[in-house]
């Protein structure tokens, strides 16, 4: 079964990521096992440590929710190897009759090409009027007549070909074979075996008779294969001893798709080149399946829950190719349509783990105590050791009831929180972990926060986050981008910013200087910066 991506915000924080896991061990608990936590960016240091304290891995990264060959219901037909004959080939195809063709991949599974029922006419209707076989090992001649190499000269030879006489009984020299590149095709008759036997033709076939001893020691190069078929049908099927490598179109012909590709560039590419079908290769070049245009009629969307967020420009790119099928978040409700009725809960708590926490009551069901320890630390991060405005008396209940079924220290666990280093990192790295992009009022901003004990030591890199800021303004044409230093200690936020300054103290009703200004009793991003820069823009 297709997986249900529990997924939080892109640049993800504490809050975010914990959520996912959170909330995807609810679902797998009450035995959707489908459900599966994800995340859409890089695991901040932070995290990363409160997921080593509680010993837990990080959720896979997901890049994107597009539709993709691989959410297509494509064919999966038997792939065969270049070497194959033309007849085992043909009886596949006749297997599957749904295929209008088969792969034909390398030793090592990658795409050698594809084989056709028009390829193998073609091939065949030009030996009719040939008659010449062309050299093929003899194990596939052996194979397709279901024969015996019968003399030893014949357990010397490695190849066939020559051009294929069934030997009848004449009355005119120039009217027998008279050629040693040749299979000659002949029944009980001593006579015919004795002239291709003196000649020292490439192949001598055996149909529907036995091979007297003599010929069997009978001093000569030529191999000598017995065959139950008559000679009419051995005639017909000797050709299909041909390498199916010889006959297919080569990679170097063919349209090929991958796993990753998008449906809507596919079904571009399947409208200009209308082949029956495509080989589908994986990130190795490997043979998985073959695509045709029906496949891509009723594609599988992608399946995801958002936790933390529900805003389009925060979220996974391609969410609008997906199904959404949940939303659990406590910010404003944004911009995100969806396609059919959904459940949402959107709450006004600190923390988006608050909620899950009464999701697992709900349920009658209790997270375990490493769960637990994981969602109070995340209730902790977010609403800044309940010093944000955004925290509520639920949250605080809340996380003293997981710091209870942890059996862990809420003070000793937030001062390890926010004492996590910073030291080392580039302004990078600094600014984009905690990262997020609004359009308010016909304004286009992003508003970054790093959350610290020590706001003066970030102050002191104000030039180079500065610049990094102006860089990404004018990248993206944005009229504002802001950095809130949130420190823990001072109770506010010092916000650095590329931007209007009269924008700045209007909203926020302080007067900035260079760049920068604080702001006391600043703590969220979420409820206070972004509500105050709305109010200005309506």
């Amino acid at each position: 079964m297709d997986p249900i991506y529990v997924t939080g915000h892109k640049n993800p924080d504490t809050d975010s990521i914990v959520a996912a896991m959170a909330y995807t061990a609810l679902r797998n608990a009450c035995g959707d096992r489908e459900y599966e936590a994800a995340c859409l960016g890089h695991v901040s240091d932070e995290t990363q440590l409160v997921l080593n304290k509680f010993g837990f891995s990080p959720p896979r990264r997901i890049y994107n929710m597009y539709t993709q060959v691989r959410d297509l219901d494509f064919d999966t037909p038997p792939v065969l190897s270049a070497a194959v004959t033309e007849g085992r080939a043909w009886q596949m195809l006749q297997d599957h009759k749904e295929i209008s063709a088969l792969p034909v991949a390398n030793e090592d599974g990658t795409l050698y090409g594809m084989l056709s029922r028009e390829d193998v006419a073609s091939y065949n209707m030009a030996l009719v009027t040939l008659g010449v076989l062309e050299k093929v090992p003899l194990y596939n001649v052996v194979s397709v007549l279901e024969g015996k190499i019968l003399n030893d000269a014949g357990e010397e030879v490695d190849t066939v070909q020559g051009e294929l006489t069934i030997a009848l009984p004449q009355g005119r020299e120039n009217l027998l074979f008279n050629r040693k590149n040749a299979i000659i095709l002949c029944g009980d008759q001593p006579d015919m075996i004795k002239r291709a036997l003196d000649m020292n033709v490439n192949c001598l076939v055996i149909c529907q008779a036995e091979l007297a001893e003599e010929w069997r020691s009978y001093p000569t190069s030529t191999c000598i294969i017995s065959t139950p078929f008559d000679a009419y049908r051995a005639a017909r099927l000797i050709f299909q001893s041909t390498p199916i490598g010889r006959i297919c179109r080569t990679k170097e012909d063919l349209v090929c798709f991958h796993l990753e590709d998008r449906v809507d560039d596919v079904k571009e590419l399947v409208l200009k080149h209308r082949e029956h079908c495509y080989p589908i290769l994986d990130d190795q070049e490997r043979v998985v399946g073959v695509l045709t245009r029906y496949h891509l009629l009723r594609p599988r969307r992608k399946r995801v829950v958002l936790v933390d967020h529900n805003e389009a420009s925060q979220s996974v790119p391609g969410l609008d190719e997906a199904d959404i099928m949940e939303i659990i978040d406590h910010h404003r409700i944004a911009d995100i349509q969806t396609r059919n009725p959904i459940y949402v809960r959107n709450e006004p708590v600190g923390s988006t783990n608050t909620i899950i926490a009464s999701m697992f009551q709900d349920r009658g069901l209790m997270p375990s105590a490493n769960m637990a320890g994981m969602m109070a630390a995340a209730i902790l991060s977010d609403t800044v050791m309940f010093k944000s405005p955004t925290c509520t008396a639920r949250d605080v209940r809340t996380a003293e009831r997981m710091a209870r079924i942890a059996n862990i220290s809420l003070e000793e666990l937030g001062k390890e929180i926010f004492s996590a280093s910073i030291e080392g990192k580039s302004v990078e790295e600094l600014l984009f972990t905690d990262y997020k992009e609004f359009h308010i009022g016909g304004h286009n901003l992003a508003v970054s926060q790093i959350t610290c004990v020590d706001s003066a030591q970030m102050l002191a890199r104000k030039e180079e986050f500065l610049k990094v800021m102006g860089k990404t303004a004018r990248e993206k044409k944005f009229s504002m981008v802001i950095l809130m230093l949130t420190d823990v200690l001072l109770e506010g936020s010092q916000l650095i910013y590329i931007g209007s300054s009269e924008t700045i103290q209007q909203a926020f009703n302080a007067t900035p200087r260079e760049n920068e200004v604080f702001l006391p009793r600043i703590m969220s991003r979420k409820k206070q910066i972004i509500p105050m820069l709305s109010a200005l823009w309506g």
